[in-house]
C-alpha cells in the first residue's frame, strides 16, 4: 500500500518542502506561499529593456509586476524585520528569456541585496533557460542551479553548482493523483526518486496532480519538494498530516456474541444504553479498521440510523441529543431534560422506576456533562453545573460514575449516595446507591494513562444493578472520541473509540449470559465531518481528515443486541429510541 506506515510519515513529513509552482499567478505572489509555509517559492522571469518582469512570456508583462518588487523586497523586507531567520527558503527562478543575457542582468540586481544573497538559508536555484552546464561555474557563490537529467555531470565543479533535481511527472505517469498508482507506475516513480537520491541531490517533479492524495503519496515516495499551485492547502495538509496519522497499539479484544437472545421476542428485563458522544460511522470506521478490522460492535446484526437534528436547530449540540436519547422528546441545543417551553421532561431513570427498575450512569466526561446529566437533571441551560449537580439526588440514579467531583460542593449534591473509592468495590457493595467520581475534574483519556477503566466500571456496575434483583438501566457514555473530535485528533478519537468498544464487550457478554438483557449503542451526534483518506490494515495505521471543529448534522448508527434487537432496525429520529424501548416494556409488563 501507498501508505507506509506512521513512523514513515513523521520521517518524511518532518522533512518535506512545498514548492508554489507559478507562485507569481498567486492572488498575492509571494506573501501566500511564504506565510502558509512553503520552503520553495517559483517565479518565472523575462527580460525586456533591461527589466526583469514576473511573467510567462512576454505577451503577459504587467507594469511593476517584476522579480524585484514581487520577491526581492519581500525577502528583504522579512529578514530585516527578522521575521525569516529560521526559516530556510529555496526561490526558485525560472527564466524564460535568453539564458545568459538574462542571468547577467539578475546576477547585477541580485548584487543589490546581500542580505539575501549571503543568507545561509536562502537558496536561488536558476531553472528554465539556463546556461551550458560547463558554464555553471562562471557565474557567483550565491547562483545554482536546476538540473533535468538523471546522467550525473563529469564536472565535479560543474555538478557542485546543482541544487535541485527536476523532471517532469507525466513523462513517468499519466496517474491523475485520484485513487492509487498503478503497481508499474509505482515502480517507475520510485526508481525515478531513487536514481535522484543516489546522485545526491534533492527532487521535484513538475506536472504532478495537484490533489492532496497525490500530495501525500509523493511525499510517501521520498519527493523532496511538492509541487502545487495550491500552497497554502497543500502546506496545511502536510504539516498536520503526522497529527492526523495514528499507528494504534490500545485494542479491544472481540467478542463474537452467541446470538442466542438476539432479535428474538422474550420477555425483556434490563437495558444498557451505550453512547459514544461524536462517535459517528467513520470514527467507528477507524477504531475497527485500527484494531484489526474488527470490534465486538461490528458483530452485532441489527443496525439503524438516527437523524440527531434539535428543534432548533440543523446540527444539534450534546445537551438536546443527550435530551432526546434520555426523554424520547426533541428540544432546544443546551436544554438539559427540558423541552422548548422549559418544562421538565421524564427521563428514562424516571419512567423505568415506575416498573421497578434501577439505574445506573457511567462517562468519562464529568457527570455534570451534558449527555450523563440528561439522565437526571432538568435545566435550562448545560452550563448551569451548580443547578444540574443539585438535581443529581432529586433524580432516580441508583449509581454513578464519572469525572467533576469538585462540581459537588454542597453536601446535599450528594445527599443519599454512598461514595466508593475504587472501581472493584462497586460490584459488591451491599448499599442502596453508589457513586465514584474518576477525578475531580476532567477524566484522563486513554491516550494519558486511563487504561481500561470504562469497561471496568461497566462490569462492575452491571454486578451492582443485577445484584438489587430488580430490572436495570444502566447509561455508559465513551464521551472522549468527542473532545478529540473537536481537537481535531485522529490518535486520540481512534483510541477512545478503541477503548469504548472494550465497554460494549463488557455489556455483551452480559446480555448473552442473561439472555433477557437488550443493548444499544448509538451516538448523540457526529463530530468533526471526520474521514479515513488511507491508512494500513495489517500495522494498525490510520490516516484521518476532517472538515470542522465541530458537530455535523450526518446521522450516526445504532447497533443493538438482545430481544427485541430488530425492533431498532431503519432510518428515524433519535428520539424515537425512548418509544421503541417504553413499547417493548410495556408490552412485556
Amino acid at each position: 500500500m501507498i501508505l507506509l506506515g506512521a513512523f514513515t510519515y513523521i520521517a518524511q513529513v518532518s522533512a518535506q518542502r512545498v514548492h508554489s509552482h507559478n507562485d507569481y499567478e498567486q492572488a498575492v505572489p509571494f506573501w501566500n506561499a511564504y506565510s502558509s509555509g512553503a520552503n520553495s517559492i517559483e517565479v518565472d522571469i523575462f527580460l525586456k529593456n533591461g527589466t526583469l518582469y514576473a511573467t510567462h512570456e512576454a505577451s503577459e508583462i504587467k507594469p511593476d509586476r517584476t522579480i524585484e518588487n514581487l520577491y526581492l523586497q519581500p525577502i528583504e523586507k522579512i529578514l530585516s524585520l527578522g521575521m525569516g531567520t529560521q526559516k530556510s527558503l529555496q526561490l526558485l527562478i525560472d527564466i524564460k528569456s535568453e539564458a545568459e543575457p538574462t542571468l547577467k542582468v539578475l546576477v547585477s540586481l541580485l548584487e543589490k541585496y546581500p542580505h539575501i544573497t549571503e543568507n545561509e538559508k536562502i537558496s536561488l536555484v536558476i531553472s528554465g533557460s539556463r546556461p551550458p552546464a560547463e558554464k555553471y561555474v562562471d557565474y557567483p557563490s550565491f547562483i545554482t542551479f536546476d538540473y533535468q537529467s538523471l546522467e550525473t555531470l563529469d564536472d565535479a565543479e560543474a555538478w557542485s553548482k546543482v541544487a535541485l533535481i527536476s523532471l517532469n511527472f507525466k513523462k513517468t505517469s499519466s496517474w491523475n493523483g485520484l485513487g492509487r498508482l498503478t503497481t508499474e507506475d509505482l515502480i517507475k516513480v520510485k526508481e525515478t526518486i531513487d536514481k535522484a537520491h543516489n546522485l545526491g541531490k534533492p527532487f521535484r517533479f513538475w506536472a504532478t496532480p495537484d490533489t492532496k492524495t497525490a500530495w501525500r503519496s509523493l511525499s510517501n515516495l521520498g519527493v523532496d519538494f511538492i509541487n502545487t499551485d495550491r500552497p497554502f492547502a497543500c502546506s496545511e495538509f502536510m504539516t498536520s498530516l503526522n497529527e492526523r496519522t495514528y499507528r494504534n497499539k490500545i485494542f479491544s479484544e472481540v467478542y463474537t456474541p452467541t446470538y442466542a437472545p438476539d432479535q428474538t421476542d422474550r420477555p425483556l428485563k434490563n437495558i444498557i444504553l451505550l453512547i459514544g458522544d461524536g462517535n459517528g460511522l467513520s470514527q467507528i470506521s477507524a477504531a475497527t479498521l485500527a484494531n484489526g478490522g474488527a470490534l465486538t460492535l461490528t458483530q452485532l446484526r441489527s443496525i439503524g440510523f438516527l437523524k440527531t437534528a434539535s428543534t432548533d436547530d440543523f446540527t444539534t449540540d450534546s445537551a438536546a441529543a443527550g435530551t432526546a436519547l434520555a426523554t424520547g422528546s426533541k428540544t432546544y441545543n443546551r436544554a438539559i431534560g427540558l423541552d422548548t417551553l422549559r418544562q421538565p421532561l421524564a427521563n428514562m431513570p424516571e419512567m423505568l422506576s415506575k416498573y421497578g427498575y434501577v439505574s445506573g450512569c457511567i462517562t468519562t466526561d464529568k457527570l455534570t456533562g451534558a449527555t450523563p446529566a440528561s439522565f437526571y437533571a432538568h435545566q435550562e441551560d448545560r452550563s448551569m453545573t451548580s443547578e444540574i449537580a443539585s438535581d443529581l439526588p432529586k433524580g432516580q440514579l441508583s449509581l454513578f460514575v464519572g469525572g467533576g467531583r469538585k462540581d459537588f460542593n454542597d453536601p446535599k449534591d450528594l445527599s443519599g449516595f454512598t461514595l466508593l473509592d475504587h472501581i472493584e468495590t462497586i460490584g459488591g457493595s451491599k448499599y442502596d446507591k453508589v457513586g465514584l467520581f474518576l477525578a475531580d475534574g476532567d477524566v484522563p483519556s486513554i491516550m494519558d494513562g486511563r487504561e481500561k477503566i470504562l469497561a471496568e466500571a461497566t462490569k462492575n456496575s452491571i454486578g451492582f444493578l443485577q445484584a438489587k434483583n430488580k430490572p436495570f438501566f444502566l447509561m455508559v457514555e465513551g464521551a472522549k472520541i468527542d473532545k478529540y473530535a473537536h481537537q481535531n485528533n485522529a490518535p486520540g478519537l481512534i483510541s477512545e473509540g478503541i477503548d469504548f468498544d472494550r465497554a460494549i464487550s463488557e455489556a455483551i457478554k452480559f446480555a448473552d449470559a442473561s439472555g433477557n438483557t437488550l443493548v444499544i449503542i448509538t451516538a448523540d451526534h457526529e463530530t468533526s465531518g471526520f474521514s479515513i483518506p488511507q491508512g494500513n490494515l495489517s500495522d494498525h495505521t490510520i490516516e484521518g481528515d476532517f472538515t470542522t471543529f465541530d458537530h455535523t448534522a450526518a446521522m450516526v448508527p445504532i447497533f443493538t443486541y438482545g430481544p427485541h434487537s430488530h425492533k431498532f432496525q431503519g432510518v428515524y429520529e433519535n428520539n424515537e429510541v425512548v418509544r421503541k424501548i417504553m413499547e417493548i416494556i410495556q408490552s412485556s409488563h
